[in-house]
């Protein structure tokens, strides 16, 4: 169960034969980009949100058979200053414990969806994934990477921070993002650079949007169709996205209405991050952090998700004044 920026979204799998098979899949809509504010506090009639849409999909699982679920919230619920509030009130609501994952953690599930995905045929292997809150950025030979990097460049964040107001954005506010992206991606992609990875992929709904606007095959025709992005066509796609204003963003092929508003931030992130890694095309993998979690938990047991979720507690505790550390763990 993975609860992100714009949904909540649940995948059932059959695991019996140590592969992830989906044999069901459902998402509520929760909007949380649209209604945190600035301090990227969740209001109160979001938790409200949130908790229907965790009581709905723990329902769904235990209909479909399921264990429970392995919940996790993703960058907008862990970047949240009220985010133990939020994760203790789900708990008492629903029974679901959900947990978050320091950014370094969800590149390294990502990397292990994609590289299941693509296999060992793909050799040395980066990755990129766009979320609302961050980028996480991989690379690795093997199973799971090497060098890890999470950089709060998120399309909803910068999409905030530098459009606010603006629809269409200016050229200067369009400038003044690509350059504080060129400026907080440029140890990382030294580090990609340096290691020459063979293949690079992209996941999240950003990129496979971005990819449909590039002209890949629409989402119906499945998981095992081709798609790869092209950092020329991205740049098409950015330039094109930076003349229009979200109503008629959301119009265009694969550009969905609830992400038009911040796919101009994610295609010059992606651009961006294409251009400095000196990265020519991606494939977009289907596979992301969702699939990360299900694969690592079938290969290294239900210990390692225990083991996961206290670390994620003690790392959202570490921020919180002492005296609310204490009480939160004696609860």
């Amino acid at each position: 169960m993975d609860v992100g920026s714009n949904a909540v979204r649940l995948v059932v799998v059959d695991a019996e034969d140590g592969v992830p098979l989906p044999v069901h899949t459902a998402k509520w809509k929760v909007r949380l980009s649209e209604e945190v504010g600035p301090s990227g506090a969740i209001p109160e009639d979001s938790v409200g949100q949130l908790v229907a849409a965790v009581s709905a999909a723990a329902g769904t699982a235990r209909r479909w058979g399921s264990a429970e679920p392995l919940a996790f919230g993703t960058t907008v619920v862990r970047s949240a200053p009220n985010r133990l509030d939020v994760l203790r009130t789900i708990s008492e609501a629903t029974g679901v414990r959900l947990c978050t994952l320091p950014g370094e953690v969800e590149a390294e599930l990502t990397f292990l969806g994609a590289r299941r995905w693509m296999g060992w045929r793909a050799g040395p292997l980066a990755l990129f994934d766009i979320g609302g809150g961050s980028l996480e950025v991989a690379f690795g030979r093997g199973r799971l990477p090497d060098y890890v990097a999470s950089l709060p460049l998120g399309a909803r964040r910068l999409t905030r921070e530098f459009f606010e107001g603006e629809d269409p954005p200016s050229e200067q506010s369009v400038k003044e993002l690509r350059r504080k992206v060129r400026h907080q991606l440029r140890d990382v992609a030294a580090r990609i650079r340096w290691e020459g990875p063979r293949t690079a992929v992209a996941t999240s709904r950003t990129f496979q949007q971005l990819a449909r606007l590039g002209g890949a095959a629409p989402g119906r025709q499945g998981p095992f169709t081709a798609r790869q992005l092209s950092r020329a066509e991205l740049r098409h796609c950015r330039d094109r996205l930076a003349a229009l204003p979200t109503a008629e963003r959301a119009l265009l092929p694969g550009v969905s209405a609830p992400r038009a508003a911040q796919s101009l931030a994610g295609a010059i992130v992606g651009h961006t991050a294409m251009k400095l890694t000196g990265v020519k095309t991606v494939t977009i993998c289907p596979w992301a952090i969702r699939e990360g979690v299900l694969l690592r938990h079938m290969e290294d047991g239900g210990a390692w998700w225990a083991e996961v979720s206290r670390q994620g507690a003690v790392a959202a505790l570490g921020a919180q004044p002492v005296a609310l550390r204490i009480a939160a763990l004696q609860n």
